[in-house]
């Protein structure tokens, strides 16, 4: 995948292929990356779906939200910071959520303001570099490929 600016035309082709592709729910994802090019994981909770697994910040779209809106929204309760720039699109991947509903996670580059981690739903996180960002699943591996795309 190429990363894409977004824009509003682009967020509505999402959503319009999701409604074809028969999504049942919609989810959003941030890469969230420092100059030094660490990359913000998040550890999921043991006794959580996928428990265990470092991933984006990211989580569901409500009803009557935007992917911007949810990004922003999300980004702020899962880790206390603000997002202050969406950038580029890094691409989707579909999965199989823990109630079983066909899910697509939307995935973008956001920049924020504010330097102290604050967990909501997780147990820990880590600003991971090349090496530790290989901890996560492929799916997020590709999306993170994608992103060093934008800063190579």
């Amino acid at each position: 995948m190429t990363p894409s600016t977004v824009t509003p035309d682009l967020l509505d082709d999402l959503a319009g292929t999701a409604v074809r592709e028969g999504i049942e729910k919609t989810v959003v994802g941030a890469v969230i990356a420092r100059a030094d090019g660490t990359v913000l994981l998040l550890h999921r909770l043991a006794d959580d779906y996928l428990g265990g697994l470092w991933e984006l910040p990211s989580g569901g779209v409500e009803e009557g939200e935007t992917l911007v809106e949810a990004l922003r929204r999300e980004v702020a309760e899962e880790t206390g910071l603000t997002v202050s720039a969406i950038g580029d699109y890094l691409g989707h991947f579909d999965y199989q959520s823990g109630s079983g509903r066909h899910t697509r996670q939307y995935n973008f580059t956001a920049a924020v303001t504010g330097h102290t981690v604050q967990l909501g739903e997780h147990d820990a996180y880590l600003w991971a570099g090349s090496a530790q960002q290989g901890q996560v699943s492929s799916a997020v591996q590709a999306v993170l490929n994608t992103w060093r795309q934008t800063v190579t």
